[in-house]
């Protein structure tokens, strides 16, 4: 067993802050991650599939895996909305020789960082004003705008989170961004 095998990078922030754009940049440049995918009651958005963006499973799946004990850390994040992490997908990755990387939210990323200590980084992705968040959820054009104020709001309640995390990157221009994650990445695996 190598040295980074039980080891995982965790990025969290609020929605729209960047994290998946930044985890897509890492998978891209870092050979030795692996994306772990997620696992969800909502309905997939646009092109995402079933198994590469998340695992899309139903209300009564996801609460069989709950009793199973199947997973890491779950949450409902928005009323009647499950998202969680699978133990077999880090697994799964570790088998591999890879390091997982975790998209996750802030809530299930403080519960993956409790139980996995000195093994995982967690990385905070703060965005760089509420104002801007709004304008990139607004341009993904794939919300209301009920929905879009709903998440702005737990964007403020999560920020407030962010010194709970071992390291925050302010995403203010994604290449920065980018390249400040990867380097605190690569000092963590050294």
């Amino acid at each position: 067993m190598s040295q980074n095998q039980q080891k995982v990078i965790i990025l969290t922030a609020p929605s729209g802050a960047g994290k998946t754009s930044i985890a897509a940049y890492l998978l891209k440049t870092m050979p030795l991650l692996s994306f772990s995918v997620s696992a969800t009651t909502r309905a997939p958005r646009g092109l995402e599939k079933d198994g590469v963006e998340y695992h899309f499973i139903s209300l009564a799946q996801f609460e069989g895996y709950i009793y199973q004990d199947e997973f890491l850390e779950y949450e409902m994040v928005y009323e009647g909305v499950y998202y969680g992490t699978l133990k077999s997908e880090l697994t799964r990755i570790w088998n591999l020789g890879k390091i997982p990387v975790l998209d996750i939210d802030v809530k299930g990323a403080i519960k993956v960082q409790k139980q996995l200590g000195t093994n995982c980084l967690s990385i905070f992705i703060m965005p760089p004003s509420i104002e801007v968040l709004r304008e990139r959820l607004e341009n993904r054009k794939t919300e209301s705008a009920e929905s879009i104020q709903v998440r702005l709001d737990k964007a403020a309640y999560e920020i407030s989170f962010s010194k709970e995390f071992k390291v925050t990157i302010k995403n203010e221009v994604l290449a920065t961004a980018c390249t400040e994650t990867e380097k605190v990445i690569l000092d963590f695996l050294v």
